[in-house]
């Protein structure tokens, strides 16, 4: 388990050096000797996002089923105690690390002139387990014949369009609206970026702070939708008008 070799597909992606050097960073790499290292661990809650469906022993399973070393045999338990161990920080700290733009300038599809199309892209049905902690930190959302039965989780990301990947994320109850979330992400946008934005996200102030970051956003306004309050920008120079 120590070996430099692949554990699974997702070294080919996240390799092991990145994932040893964050654990040394964020001071999460055991301090002796154990049958389930923090590295094994961080690939096994990656794998858990890939086949969130399936339980734990599955996932452990699927994970190590192309090693040809002898595996040692691990419980639920032993896997729990694992993502304890490690925890969150070193999951945050790797995608600190990994997020951000994926096209290259040759890549079609992924500016306009001289910009690059990025977007926000939200999803707010994601049930998490019916835990007190989820609860107390999420709540239940309110439906018409009372509240739902599961807490549930907003996402909100930064992605770059066409390639789709993330630049940044943010998430927390989905009592929170899609633009306060929004509003979270604006000071990773940087002066090369078009923003495309749908009708959710055409808010006076959150399209101000936009501006103020110095891109230049496209959105989508409703029909009765007065846009005088909202700054424009020349297409030619990218100048605030």
């Amino acid at each position: 388990m120590f070996a430099p070799g692949h554990v699974g597909e997702l070294t080919q992606v996240i390799p092991t050096e990145l994932v040893d050097a964050v654990l040394e960073e964020t001071g999460t790499r055991e301090r002796r000797l154990r049958s389930l290292p923090s590295r094994v661990g961080v690939y096994f809650v990656l794998a858990l996002g890939l086949f969130e469906h399936l339980g734990a022993g599955l996932v452990w399973g699927k994970l190590v089923a192309g090693l040809a070393a002898a595996v040692p045999q691990t419980s639920e338990k032993a896997l729990r105690d694992l993502r304890r161990r490690i925890g969150v920080v070193p999951f945050q700290r790797l995608f600190e690390v990994l997020a951000g733009p994926l096209a290259q300038p040759s890549t079609p599809g992924v500016r306009y002139r001289r910009w690059r199309t990025v977007a926000f892209d939200g999803c707010g049905s994601l049930n998490v387990p019916d835990h007190e902690r989820n609860r107390s930190w999420l709540g239940r959302t309110p439906r018409r014949h009372g509240p739902s039965g599961y807490p549930r989780l907003m996402l909100m990301t930064l992605c770059e369009t066409s390639t789709r990947g993330l630049i940044t994320a943010a998430f927390g109850p989905a009592s929170k609206g899609e633009t306060d979330y929004a509003h979270e992400l604006v000071s990773h946008l940087t002066s090369d970026m078009l923003l495309l934005a749908d009708r959710a996200f055409d808010s006076n102030k959150l399209l101000a702070d936009v501006v103020a970051q110095g891109v230049m956003p496209i959105s989508i306004f409703p029909q009765r939708r007065s846009c005088s309050s909202v700054d424009s920008r020349s297409e030619s120079t990218g100048e605030v008008q």
